[in-house]
């Protein structure tokens, strides 16, 4: 066995199992069978917006590796395999051409049928940030029309594999999309509107509620999105930065868990915002979910600023750090805090979670001929694990974990340079190593498997 694992490791007995990857950091092949444009591939395209230049491919190429990815999968033990649908695999040209591609949609069939095969559950994402241009170009998640187009594609997806696939997942992520994509350009769509981008999460919640009932309608069981959330930490005891926290949770965290929840908006005036609301967008947004989509992975501390932005980040005292630097500090107990206040905080609103991301990158080479030992990966899933049992014990469900990621990927605006997997990827080549942690979640897996 490989490293140690949680000490309360019984405490897990009974949570399902997952690893997780998304379409356009690991499948490659941008234009083949098809494909259209995403924002993504216009992002990667304009130079310096990828810190090592990189445009997603070759990378692991599973579009062309799908039969190494699930066998992967199959020799991990994962119950569930969390992946993404490209939006512009299945209709390369939505927003003025809602032909389907039909080479798109055959490359998920077989990767559904290979899963099944193997004994794995599909958990398909519908969407993870991957826009297509034309609908950008009108508007993209500002534009209310942006979420009928997703009930149309959600149609077409659940048409065809909807006989074989009972657990969905929606839109992943809405606040990196709407804070990092439309707020402040860090990544794609790339426009700076800082709180101006906020109709964008309405917007984005609202496909949500309409593309639900269509998957429920062939079948799901599941349908819900993936939220990302982080507990907000003052830089000091000061009513200033108790303010400053208090308002990045606002718009971090409660203002997609509350619509969710409790059918209403925090309150946004603080922001001079006002979220273009129609009748009836709430009962859809609000509609109850099958479980909760919870992503995690490190606190945020902030303190006052007097800038256009009323809060500023800044490392977390005394914490260790991922691969990403001061601003991603590893505090497993910020996500026990924040799991046991969602507890207290929604009570029976709040349906069983799902932990649907959770992991961390380190530096690593980018070749390798032999297995790395990543003990600090393991180190950090082992303690995030058992914050995961704390919470549990505390009375929070949580039915399943979900490591991201299976491989190392694109990582968006990082490029190559930051790597997430329990597989190493040889980015030149497809290469595939597993590492010391592919071991380790595997050995969990079996500890706790009935």
């Amino acid at each position: 066995m490989v490293g140690n694992l949680p000490s309360n490791v019984e405490t897990l007995a009974g949570m399902h199992f997952s690893a997780a990857t998304a379409a356009f950091q690991i499948e490659g092949a941008r234009s083949a069978g098809g494909r259209g444009r995403s924002v993504w591939d216009d992002f990667v395209d304009i130079p310096g917006n990828i810190i090592d230049g990189s445009t997603a491919e070759p990378g692991p190429d599973s579009y062309h590796r799908l039969d190494d990815d699930v066998a992967m999968l199959a020799d991990l033990g994962v119950d569930r395999y969390r992946f993404s649908i490209s939006w512009t695999r299945v209709i390369p040209n939505a927003g003025t051409d809602a032909s389907v591609n039909s080479a798109g949609l055959d490359y998920y069939d077989r990767l559904v049928d290979g899963l099944l095969a193997a004994g794995i559950t599909p958990e398909p994402t519908l969407y993870h940030w991957d826009l297509p241009v034309a609908l950008e170009a009108e508007g993209g998640w500002l534009n209310r029309d942006t979420a009928d187009r997703f009930g149309e594609y959600a149609e077409v997806v659940a048409g065809r594999l909807g006989d074989r696939v009972r657990h969905w997942y929606t839109i992943n992520e809405p606040a990196s999309t709407s804070l990092q994509g439309y707020a402040l350009g860090e990544l794609a769509p790339g426009r700076t509107l800082l709180f101006d981008s906020l109709p964008t999460v309405h917007h984005q919640l609202l496909a949500h509620g309409i593309a639900a009932p269509i998957l429920r309608g062939h079948g799901a069981v599941q349908a819900v999105p993936t939220l990302n959330h982080s507990l907000v930490l003052p830089a000091s005891e000061s009513a200033d930065d108790h303010a400053a926290a208090d308002l990045l949770d606002a718009i971090h965290n409660r203002l997609f868990t509350d619509p969710l929840l409790t059918g209403q908006y925090p309150d946004l005036s603080p922001f001079g915002v006002e979220l273009p609301v129609a009748d009836g967008d709430m009962d859809l947004i609000s509609a109850p979910n099958e479980v909760y989509g919870f992503n995690y992975y490190n606190p945020t501390t902030v303190r006052a600023s007097a800038g256009p932005v009323p809060f500023e980040m800044v490392p977390t005292p005394g914490a260790p750090v991922t691969g990403f630097g001061p601003m991603w500090p590893i505090r497993p107990d910020t996500m026990r805090d924040f799991l046991i206040d969602m507890g207290r905080r929604y009570g029976s609103a709040l349906p069983p979670i799902i932990i649907t991301e959770n992991g961390a990158s380190f530096p690593e080479p980018d070749t390798t001929d032999t297995e790395i030992i990543d003990s600090e990966r393991i180190d950090y899933l082992r303690d995030h694990l058992g914050a995961v049992s704390e919470a549990k014990a505390a009375g929070v469900r949580i039915d399943g974990y979900t490591v991201w990621s299976l491989l190392d990927n694109f990582e968006w605006a990082e490029g190559w340079s930051q790597r997430f997997g329990l597989v190493h990827v040889d980015m030149n080549t497809g290469t595939r190593t597993l590492k010391a942690s592919f071991r380790w979640y595997r050995d969990l897996i079996s500890a706790v498997r009935p």
